[in-house]
């Protein structure tokens, strides 16, 4: 074996664990329809219209707030562990639920503030600044892909090449064009939230959900992005190499 072989054999296994990683992120989300009964795709029927109506507008405001919250927050609180990450949005998503539409249409930006911290601390954990602008933009293109309630067939994966489109731009105009996609995510949310008498419950596993899944995504989203500087080969490359992967278990199933 030579020696450029080990690192091909080396990147090639990272990109496995990172697609194990992007496989099993959602797999917890059809746990929570099954909780709640219903599909994901009509989980925002479930919301009356005025809420649905201003969901988009909402959700930008929240990722407005949670930028400007976790960057703050930084310098006076730790990174904490993913799983203490977890079980805190759990437990704002089971208060958040206990009180029917309004108090988790409260709750959202609280959640999306520790969805992007828990973010931001898995940036660090790569080696990248979380205070840099570039990285920041990088957190919040993590919120492009889609929640953990929606099946997932591997199309969906344009944000962990979307460096190029997002480096310079304006933080407001990338708010913008992510808002519309994470809304979908956040109403689903909002919506499991409102089943009666499983609201606290629904809420609980619901963030639980998206807390673990946007986690693992981050993680995918800054292991090829790390794994891109090291080894020199192109993004692009490296997410093809990542749609590969995931592939193949399919075609194992089938």
């Amino acid at each position: 074996m030579t020696d450029t072989t080990l690192p091909v054999l080396h990147h090639k296994a990272e990109i496995a664990a990172l697609a194990k990683r992007y496989h099993e992120a959602g797999s917890i989300g059809m746990q929570v329809l099954s909780l709640i009964g219903g599909q994901a795709g009509n989980l925002l029927e479930r919301l009356p219209d005025h809420a649905k109506d201003r969901l988009e507008e909402g959700t930008r405001r929240a990722l407005t707030v949670a930028l400007q919250a976790a960057q703050q927050s930084r310098g006076v609180v730790p990174d904490q562990k993913g799983w203490l990450n977890t079980a805190l949005a759990t437990a704002m998503g089971a208060a958040g639920g206990s009180g029917g539409l309004p108090t988790a249409l409260a709750e959202l930006p609280v959640t999306v503030t520790v969805l992007l911290r828990a973010i931001q601390g898995i940036a660090a954990e790569y080696g990248f600044d979380p205070d840099d602008p570039a990285v920041a933009r990088e957190c919040l293109t993590v919120f492009a892909v889609a929640g953990p309630l929606e099946a997932d067939d591997g199309a969906d994966m344009g944000f962990l090449a979307a460096r190029v489109t997002v480096t310079g731009a304006a933080v407001h105009s990338l708010i913008a064009r992510i808002a519309p996609k994470l809304s979908v995510a956040m109403g689903q949310k909002l919506a499991a939230q409102t089943v009666p008498v499983l609201g606290a419950v629904a809420g609980a596993a619901t963030n639980y959900a998206y807390t673990s899944y946007y986690q693992q995504m981050a993680h995918v989203h800054f292991g090829l992005l790390a794994l891109s500087e090291r080894s020199g080969l192109p993004r692009d490359e490296l997410v093809a190499e990542l749609k590969t992967q995931m592939a193949e278990p399919r075609l194992t199933r089938n």
